[in-house]
């Protein structure tokens, strides 16, 4: 239990790094260059997922013995393809639907994605019994 508590510590330091990374692009891309938020969110999701693949297969989850890093990176990407079609779903639907501002749409959708995140990367790409 300590372990798992310790693994949702440093989860929540990558995912909090992360998301600065996706939020500041996103504000910077739709701000400064007047990019349509669903394509800024796509952008910003797209560069922190990069930060995010290395910190956590580095920090936070175990390698899991017997599968390559090129197996085990093409898990994170399908996972994370996901992850986006549901943080951009998420951004259409708040945006065009529910008439929100954007930066409060990417709020909610970066809860239910970080939970699908952990919840898949524990799953598929850690060492079990880890």
């Amino acid at each position: 239990m300590r372990h798992l508590i310790e693994q949702i510590m440093k989860f929540g330091i990558v995912g909090i790094i992360a998301t600065i990374i996706d939020f500041g692009v996103l504000i910077f891309l739709t701000e400064v260059f007047g990019l349509n938020p669903v394509v800024s969110a796509t952008i910003s999701f797209i560069v922190s997922l990069i930060f995010n693949y290395v910190a956590s297969m580095r920090y936070v989850f175990r390698h899991r013995e017997g599968m390559s890093r090129e197996r085990e990176f093409a898990i994170f990407v399908v996972l994370s393809v996901i992850g986006l079609g549901i943080n951009d779903g998420l951004m259409w639907l708040g945006t065009n639907y529910a008439d929100l501002d954007y930066r409060l749409v990417k709020v909610g959708a970066t809860a239910i994605v970080m939970v699908w995140n952990f919840v898949t990367r524990k799953i598929f790409l850690e060492e079990k019994g880890a």
